[in-house]
This record gives C-alpha cells, structure tokens and sequence, in this order.
C-alpha cells in the first residue's frame, strides 16, 4: 500500500507541476508587454498613427480634446520658465516624455508634442503592426488620469480637468 500511495503521490505532484508551468506560460503570452511583441519594449508613435485605423476616434479627439493641443500651454507660458522649469511641464503636456520613444523636441519629435493618444493608451508601436489589442491599454481608470489631473496642479493652475469628458 505504501508503494501505491507514493506512486500516487508522485504522479499528483507532477500533475501539479505541469499544470502550474502551463498557467505561467499562458499568463505571460496573454500580457501586453509580452503579446506579439517577442521581448520588445513598445515604443511612442504618435495619434497620427492610429488615425488609419481609429478615424471616428480620432476624428473626435483632435476636434473636442483639449489635450491635443496642450503643447499650446507650453508656448503660452515657456517665456518665464527656465529650462528645467519647462522640462517638469513635458511630463504632462507631451507624449511619452522620458520613456523609450517619446517626446524628446519639437525639432525632433513633432508628432509627439502634444498629448496624444498614447498618454493614456499607453506606448502603440507593437499595437500599430500587430493589430493585437492586448498590446495597448483599452480599460481605463481614474488612476491613469491621476498622473497629471492631481488636485495640486488642479489649484495651481486654476482649471478644471474633464476626466472620463470624452477624450474620443
């Protein structure tokens, strides 16, 4: 009977095991930075990217949103920063500032001065060519517009932010 049941044993844990790497090879197939992307990091490619595929969206977003033409606070105000203080406004006013791809000039990344689809979507290179949409953020929440829309600035600069307004 000992035999038996350590036989049992052995086969319950291999089952275990098995199954167990199974699941780990699913979940790291099915997420987005892995999906289609063969180790890549998803890169910034700006709106215009996505217009081909997303016209009524965007379409909508660069007629109602004012973020797609936030750089325009930046021209407004730039007269009385300094460089470093400017530079703490690209993080919310461009696309992707600091991260692989993203806003770096004007002179050498127009398409990405403003805030575009990807601030809140997320970077849309692996999107873009993979038509695979587990390679963008699609479910947003409030937390992704906490980044910028926090209640300091929100009093610093006196305006009222349009969370969940109808970006598209």
């Amino acid at each position: 009977m000992t035999g038996g049941l350590m036989l049992t044993l052995r086969h319950h844990g291999l089952f275990l095991a098995l199954t167990a790497a199974f699941f780990c090879l699913a979940l790291l197939i099915s997420t987005p930075s892995f999906a289609g992307s063969k180790g890549q990091v998803a890169r910034y490619i700006g709106s215009k990217a996505c217009q081909p595929c997303h016209k009524k969206e965007y379409a909508s977003f660069t007629k109602y949103a004012q973020k797609s033409k936030s750089y325009q606070a930046i021209e407004r105000l730039k007269k009385g920063l300094s460089k470093n203080d400017l530079k703490k406004c690209y993080g919310c006013h461009t696309t992707g500032y600091g991260k692989p791809g993203g806003f770096v000039s004007v002179e050498k990344t127009p398409g990405l001065k403003n805030d575009g689809c990807e601030v809140c979507h997320g970077p849309g290179s692996i999107h873009a060519r993979t038509r695979d949409p587990a390679a963008i953020k699609s479910h947003l929440t409030r937390k992704d517009c906490d980044v910028c829309h926090i209640s300091a600035r929100i009093k610093a600069f006196r305006y009222t932010p349009l969370i969940h307004g109808g970006g598209h």
